[in-house]
């Protein structure tokens, strides 16, 4: 399609907004992921979540930035137990992600089709379909990049330089929710400042709007300077989780490139030969050139498969961009477009099942039921003393979330539970919840099994510890899972 051009102000003209349509399957993945929001339990992460928020919610946390457990603190303390309302925020993302992916589509000049190919990419890919109405902060970044680069994109063809100071701000808010935005950030920018368009770095505004991003995100950055920068060290740690997770680098790296479905996959990796190589593209080829620098990033350091899940939809953009094109010429493409979208909704269908019945909580209240029966087993003068201790992050989040037992906080001193106050030196005795009690083994007078069936999670009972609380929880402190 022949773009036009405003005389007035030489800005390229960009198709009507393909409102009615787009807003239709964003609308099907709202009410789809609302549906699922009412069933089953607290995934694990979510459970984090509301438990950093309903008893530690500061400015930032050994793994999280503040803003996802700020939500999930909130919307538990206005409906406590509500599963529906803590899941609203997720499914607002979700559902707002496939349009802002159709808005990047129309900006690059696609017409009402190829924003609802665009669209439809993003509601059918896989991951956004799995964890798309748990609140967590993996679910909450995809938009937030989306976001941005629909800004920087609508920047390049309009040089409106109130832009990039929605972009700082943009930015600052991901800051809040996930890290990884300033590399996504400090990619762009280098890769701008190699393929173009170089004007961009010249423009004050970015540098007010990069202001901007870094005052909204100072708290978090503060707290993690305070504590040592405990974030950085999460690197090794996902990267050592990555081979009984994912296969290794080579499950990472194939997911990273068919996480997004059947359709993504075809319309990204077709979108980002275009981005690389066609002229009406060209001045967004910044764009491809980081995508193609954050999978080699994310597949060296063995990331998450997910960890490219905002950045899918520019390229899926760029591509549908490609087959309106082919369309126009002539070319008949529904033998390719077809299969890809029946088999990409089947398989979101799928997942969406399957994320239903991945968060049951069976196995959580059997943790917390567990925890709760075994202190009030206690005699009434040694519950006094004693603590509740959960072997892992997840353990500890279970027994915060679903025990309505008079049961204090839970410690652990797995992830960001680490980095929480210490116990108390008066707490003299430890139950302890977990699959293997060696951390605490030969650091205590006595561990005794309380409940030790064949359930992965067993109770023990440790009195007399060896040290002040003070001394050994630095010492007891890490970030990963074993």
């Amino acid at each position: 399609m022949q773009l036009t051009m405003r005389s007035e102000t030489r800005v390229p003209a960009v198709p009507a907004v393909a409102g009615w349509a787009v807003g239709a399957v964003a609308g099907v993945v709202g009410v789809v992921h609302l549906v699922c929001s009412v069933r089953g339990g607290y995934w694990f992460d979510e459970a984090y979540m509301v438990a950093i928020g309903r008893y530690h919610l500061a400015w930032g946390s050994a793994d999280q930035p503040p803003l996802a457990p700020a939500l999930a603190g909130a919307l538990d303390w206005l409906g406590p137990g509500s599963l529906v309302l803590l899941r609203l925020p997720a499914v607002l993302a979700t559902s707002a992600a496939v349009v802002v992916a159709a808005l990047i589509a129309r900006e690059f000049g696609g017409d009402r089709r190829a924003q609802l190919l665009t669209a439809g990419a993003q509601a059918t890919a896989l991951w956004a379909n799995l964890v798309g109405h748990w609140l967590t902060p993996y679910t909450l970044e995809p938009v937030q990049w989306l976001t941005l680069i629909w800004l920087l994109v609508r920047w390049v063809r309009t040089r409106q330089d109130r832009l990039l100071l929605a972009i700082g701000v943009v930015a600052g808010v991901a800051a809040e929710t996930k890290f990884q935005v300033l590399l996504l950030c400090a990619v762009l920018l280098a890769a701008a400042a190699v393929f173009g368009p170089r004007e961009l770095l010249r423009r004050p505004l970015l540098w007010a709007g990069a202001g901007i991003g870094v005052l909204i995100a100072a708290p978090t950055l503060l707290w993690q300077a305070h504590h040592d920068w405990p974030q950085l060290r999460m690197g090794s740690v996902v990267a050592s989780e990555a081979e009984a997770l994912y296969g290794g680098r080579p499950g990472v790296t194939l997911s990273l490139i068919t996480v997004s479905g059947v359709a993504g996959t075809v319309l990204a990796l077709y979108g980002l030969w275009r981005l690389l190589r066609a002229p009406e593209l060209r001045p967004y080829r910044f764009v491809g050139v980081s995508a193609i620098v954050l999978f080699v990033f994310f597949v060296v350091t063995v990331g998450r498969p997910y960890y490219l899940d905002g950045i899918y939809g520019p390229l899926c953009a760029a591509g549908a961009l490609g087959f309106q094109q082919r369309r126009s010429a002539g070319g008949r493409l529904g033998c390719v477009v077809g299969p890809a979208y029946a088999i990409s909704a089947a398989a979101a269908v799928g997942i969406v099942v399957i994320s239903t019945s991945a968060a049951e909580p069976d196995a959580a209240q059997t943790i917390a039921r567990r925890a709760a029966t075994a202190y009030h087993d206690l005699p009434e003068q040694d519950r006094r003393d004693t603590i509740v201790m959960g072997q892992s992050y997840i353990v500890a989040a279970y027994i915060d979330v679903y025990s309505h037992a008079g049961l204090a906080p839970a410690y652990s001193s797995n992830r960001a539970y680490g980095y929480f106050p210490a116990p108390p030196d008066s707490a003299r005795s430890v139950l302890y919840i977990g699959s293997q009690i060696d951390e605490l083994r030969g650091r205590f007078d006595q561990c005794r099994t309380m409940i030790g069936d064949e359930s992965s999670q067993k109770v023990w009972w440790c009195t007399g510890p060896h040290e002040s609380w003070a001394q050994l929880w630095p010492r007891l402190r890490h970030l990963g899972m074993t």
